[in-house]
Protein backbone atom coordinates (compact mmCIF):
# COMPACT_ATOMS: atom_id res chain seq x y z
CA UNK A 1 0.00 0.00 0.00
CA UNK A 2 1.41 3.39 -1.02
CA UNK A 3 1.84 6.32 1.35
CA UNK A 4 -0.99 8.17 -0.39
CA UNK A 5 -3.32 5.19 0.03
CA UNK A 6 -2.45 5.00 3.72
CA UNK A 7 -3.20 8.73 4.09
CA UNK A 8 -6.52 8.27 2.29
CA UNK A 9 -7.42 5.35 4.60
CA UNK A 10 -6.70 7.31 7.76
CA UNK A 11 -8.50 10.26 6.24
CA UNK A 12 -11.68 8.17 6.02
CA UNK A 13 -11.29 7.08 9.65
CA UNK A 14 -10.93 10.70 10.73
CA UNK A 15 -13.93 11.69 8.61
CA UNK A 16 -16.01 9.12 10.49
CA UNK A 17 -14.90 10.41 13.91
CA UNK A 18 -14.84 14.08 12.95
CA UNK A 19 -17.16 14.54 9.95
CA UNK A 20 -15.66 16.57 7.11
CA UNK A 21 -17.27 19.94 6.51
CA UNK A 22 -18.63 20.88 3.10
CA UNK A 23 -16.67 23.79 1.58
CA UNK A 24 -19.93 25.41 0.46
CA UNK A 25 -22.53 24.99 3.24
CA UNK A 26 -20.01 24.14 6.01
CA UNK A 27 -22.23 21.32 7.28
CA UNK A 28 -21.12 17.69 7.60
CA UNK A 29 -20.60 16.43 4.04
CA UNK A 30 -23.32 14.24 2.55
CA UNK A 31 -22.89 11.55 1.36
CA UNK A 32 -20.21 10.36 3.80
CA UNK A 33 -16.74 10.12 2.27
CA UNK A 34 -17.33 12.89 -0.26
CA UNK A 35 -15.41 16.17 -0.36
CA UNK A 36 -18.51 18.32 -0.97
CA UNK A 37 -22.26 17.87 -0.53
CA UNK A 38 -23.90 16.60 -3.69
CA UNK A 39 -26.47 19.39 -3.59
CA UNK A 40 -23.77 22.05 -3.19
CA UNK A 41 -21.75 21.19 -6.30
CA UNK A 42 -23.83 23.41 -8.55
CA UNK A 43 -23.52 26.46 -6.31
CA UNK A 44 -19.89 27.19 -7.23
CA UNK A 45 -19.20 28.99 -10.52
CA UNK A 46 -16.08 28.03 -12.45
CA UNK A 47 -13.90 30.52 -14.27
CA UNK A 48 -14.87 30.00 -17.92
CA UNK A 49 -13.29 30.63 -21.33
CA UNK A 50 -12.55 32.85 -23.11
CA UNK A 51 -9.70 33.73 -20.75
CA UNK A 52 -7.42 36.73 -20.61
CA UNK A 53 -4.21 35.52 -22.23
CA UNK A 54 -2.16 36.96 -19.37
CA UNK A 55 -3.92 36.53 -16.01
CA UNK A 56 -6.58 34.01 -17.01
CA UNK A 57 -9.64 36.04 -16.00
CA UNK A 58 -12.87 35.25 -17.79
CA UNK A 59 -13.38 37.81 -20.56
CA UNK A 60 -16.73 39.49 -21.06
CA UNK A 61 -15.83 40.41 -24.64
CA UNK A 62 -15.16 37.21 -26.57
CA UNK A 63 -12.98 38.94 -29.17
CA UNK A 64 -10.72 40.48 -26.54
CA UNK A 65 -7.24 39.07 -25.89
CA UNK A 66 -6.53 40.70 -22.52
CA UNK A 67 -8.73 41.86 -19.66
CA UNK A 68 -8.85 45.57 -18.82
CA UNK A 69 -6.27 45.25 -16.03
CA UNK A 70 -3.73 43.40 -18.15
CA UNK A 71 -4.20 45.71 -21.13
CA UNK A 72 -3.28 48.65 -18.87
CA UNK A 73 -0.42 47.07 -16.93
CA UNK A 74 2.72 45.08 -17.70
CA UNK A 75 2.94 42.12 -15.35
CA UNK A 76 6.20 40.50 -14.25
CA UNK A 77 4.91 36.94 -14.40
CA UNK A 78 4.49 35.00 -17.66
CA UNK A 79 0.92 33.78 -17.42
CA UNK A 80 -1.74 32.67 -14.97
CA UNK A 81 -4.83 30.54 -14.55
CA UNK A 82 -7.61 30.18 -11.98
CA UNK A 83 -10.30 27.69 -11.05
CA UNK A 84 -13.34 29.47 -9.61
CA UNK A 85 -15.08 32.80 -10.07
CA UNK A 86 -14.36 34.56 -6.77
CA UNK A 87 -17.87 35.92 -5.98
CA UNK A 88 -19.31 32.39 -5.94
CA UNK A 89 -16.85 31.06 -3.36
CA UNK A 90 -15.96 34.12 -1.27
CA UNK A 91 -17.53 32.78 1.95
CA UNK A 92 -15.83 29.41 1.55
CA UNK A 93 -12.40 30.98 1.08
CA UNK A 94 -12.95 33.23 4.09
CA UNK A 95 -13.55 30.19 6.30
CA UNK A 96 -10.58 28.37 4.74
CA UNK A 97 -8.36 31.35 5.35
CA UNK A 98 -9.46 32.66 8.73
CA UNK A 99 -11.67 30.05 10.43
CA UNK A 100 -9.40 27.02 10.43
CA UNK A 101 -11.18 25.07 7.71
CA UNK A 102 -7.98 23.53 6.32
CA UNK A 103 -9.98 20.43 5.35
CA UNK A 104 -11.48 22.40 2.44
CA UNK A 105 -8.09 22.06 0.72
CA UNK A 106 -8.88 18.44 -0.17
CA UNK A 107 -11.79 19.57 -2.35
CA UNK A 108 -9.97 22.63 -3.67
CA UNK A 109 -6.89 20.58 -4.58
CA UNK A 110 -8.92 17.84 -6.23
CA UNK A 111 -10.76 20.38 -8.38
CA UNK A 112 -7.59 22.28 -9.30
CA UNK A 113 -5.85 19.03 -10.26
CA UNK A 114 -8.84 17.89 -12.32
CA UNK A 115 -9.54 21.18 -14.15
CA UNK A 116 -6.13 22.88 -14.24
CA UNK A 117 -3.83 19.89 -13.83
CA UNK A 118 -3.01 19.30 -17.50
CA UNK A 119 -2.22 22.96 -18.06
CA UNK A 120 0.03 23.05 -15.00
CA UNK A 121 1.86 19.84 -15.94
CA UNK A 122 2.33 21.12 -19.52
CA UNK A 123 4.45 23.92 -18.07
CA UNK A 124 6.86 21.29 -16.73
CA UNK A 125 7.39 23.19 -13.46
CA UNK A 126 10.29 22.43 -11.15
CA UNK A 127 8.18 23.35 -8.12
CA UNK A 128 5.00 24.93 -6.81
CA UNK A 129 5.65 28.06 -4.71
CA UNK A 130 2.88 29.04 -2.25
CA UNK A 131 2.48 32.76 -1.59
CA UNK A 132 4.05 33.30 1.86
CA UNK A 133 2.38 35.18 4.70
CA UNK A 134 4.22 37.10 7.39
CA UNK A 135 5.38 35.07 10.40
CA UNK A 136 3.19 37.10 12.74
CA UNK A 137 0.07 36.24 10.75
CA UNK A 138 1.05 32.59 10.56
CA UNK A 139 1.46 32.43 14.35
CA UNK A 140 -2.02 33.87 14.85
CA UNK A 141 -3.70 31.81 12.11
CA UNK A 142 -1.68 28.65 12.75
CA UNK A 143 -1.09 27.95 9.06
CA UNK A 144 -0.65 29.52 5.63
CA UNK A 145 -3.67 28.69 3.48
CA UNK A 146 -1.61 28.91 0.26
CA UNK A 147 0.81 26.29 1.65
CA UNK A 148 -2.05 23.97 2.57
CA UNK A 149 -3.49 24.36 -0.93
CA UNK A 150 -0.10 23.89 -2.63
CA UNK A 151 0.59 20.74 -0.60
CA UNK A 152 -2.70 19.20 -1.70
CA UNK A 153 -2.23 20.14 -5.35
CA UNK A 154 1.41 19.09 -5.40
CA UNK A 155 0.52 15.69 -3.91
CA UNK A 156 -2.11 15.09 -6.57
CA UNK A 157 0.07 16.21 -9.49
CA UNK A 158 3.38 14.85 -8.24
CA UNK A 159 5.07 18.27 -8.23
CA UNK A 160 7.42 19.31 -5.38
CA UNK A 161 6.30 22.20 -3.17
CA UNK A 162 9.03 24.68 -2.20
CA UNK A 163 7.99 26.61 0.92
CA UNK A 164 11.33 28.09 1.93
CA UNK A 165 12.50 29.76 -1.26
CA UNK A 166 10.88 33.15 -0.73
CA UNK A 167 9.74 34.82 2.48
CA UNK A 168 7.43 37.71 3.30
CA UNK A 169 9.67 39.94 5.41
CA UNK A 170 7.41 42.96 5.77
CA UNK A 171 4.00 42.88 7.39
CA UNK A 172 1.65 44.39 4.83
CA UNK A 173 -1.82 45.87 5.21
CA UNK A 174 -4.86 43.82 4.07
CA UNK A 175 -5.12 44.13 0.29
CA UNK A 176 -8.88 43.94 -0.17
CA UNK A 177 -9.58 47.61 0.58
CA UNK A 178 -6.60 49.09 -1.30
CA UNK A 179 -6.47 50.60 -4.79
CA UNK A 180 -4.16 49.13 -7.42
CA UNK A 181 -1.48 51.76 -6.73
CA UNK A 182 -1.82 51.30 -2.97
CA UNK A 183 -1.38 47.56 -3.42
CA UNK A 184 1.88 48.09 -5.29
CA UNK A 185 3.19 50.47 -2.63
CA UNK A 186 2.04 48.11 0.10
CA UNK A 187 4.15 45.29 -1.33
CA UNK A 188 7.41 47.18 -1.91
CA UNK A 189 10.26 45.18 -0.37
CA UNK A 190 7.74 42.77 1.12
CA UNK A 191 9.45 39.61 -0.19
CA UNK A 192 12.98 38.27 0.08
CA UNK A 193 14.67 35.25 -1.51
CA UNK A 194 15.99 32.93 1.21
CA UNK A 195 18.62 31.03 -0.84
CA UNK A 196 21.77 32.37 -2.48
CA UNK A 197 21.74 29.68 -5.15
CA UNK A 198 18.30 29.24 -6.73
CA UNK A 199 18.33 26.30 -9.14
CA UNK A 200 14.69 26.42 -10.21
CA UNK A 201 14.02 27.40 -13.82
CA UNK A 202 10.21 27.15 -14.04
CA UNK A 203 7.83 27.65 -11.13
CA UNK A 204 4.08 27.99 -10.53
CA UNK A 205 3.04 30.34 -7.73
CA UNK A 206 -0.01 29.10 -5.81
CA UNK A 207 -2.45 31.49 -4.15
CA UNK A 208 -6.05 31.46 -2.97
CA UNK A 209 -7.24 34.66 -4.68
CA UNK A 210 -6.06 36.69 -7.67
CA UNK A 211 -7.38 40.21 -8.10
CA UNK A 212 -4.98 42.77 -9.63
CA UNK A 213 -1.83 40.62 -9.58
CA UNK A 214 0.17 42.93 -7.28
CA UNK A 215 1.23 40.11 -4.96
CA UNK A 216 2.25 37.79 -7.80
CA UNK A 217 4.16 40.62 -9.49
CA UNK A 218 6.03 41.49 -6.29
CA UNK A 219 7.06 37.86 -5.87
CA UNK A 220 7.94 37.48 -9.55
CA UNK A 221 10.23 40.52 -9.37
CA UNK A 222 12.35 38.89 -6.66
CA UNK A 223 12.24 35.44 -8.25
CA UNK A 224 13.50 36.78 -11.59
CA UNK A 225 16.35 38.58 -9.84
CA UNK A 226 17.25 35.21 -8.32
CA UNK A 227 17.40 33.61 -11.77
CA UNK A 228 14.01 31.94 -12.21
CA UNK A 229 13.27 32.16 -15.93
CA UNK A 230 9.58 31.20 -16.26
CA UNK A 231 7.03 32.25 -13.67
CA UNK A 232 3.38 31.24 -13.78
CA UNK A 233 0.60 31.22 -11.22
CA UNK A 234 -2.46 29.13 -10.43
CA UNK A 235 -5.12 30.62 -8.17
CA UNK A 236 -8.06 28.96 -6.49
CA UNK A 237 -10.32 31.89 -7.39
CA UNK A 238 -10.11 35.01 -9.50
CA UNK A 239 -12.04 38.28 -9.61
CA UNK A 240 -14.13 39.33 -12.57
CA UNK A 241 -12.67 41.34 -15.44
CA UNK A 242 -13.94 44.84 -16.09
Amino acid sequence: MSINHIKDFWGLILDFIYPRRCPVCDKAVKPFGSLICEECKGKIVYNKAPFCQKCGKELKEKRAVFCHDCSMKEHRYDRGMALFSYPSIVDSIYRFKYKGRQEYAAYYGERMACILGRRILALNPDALIPVPIHDSKKRIRGYNQAEVLADELGRRLGIPVEKNLIKRVRKTAPMKDLSAQERQNNLKKAFKICHNDVKLSTIVIIDDIYTTGSTIDAMARELRRAGVKRIYFAALAIGNSM
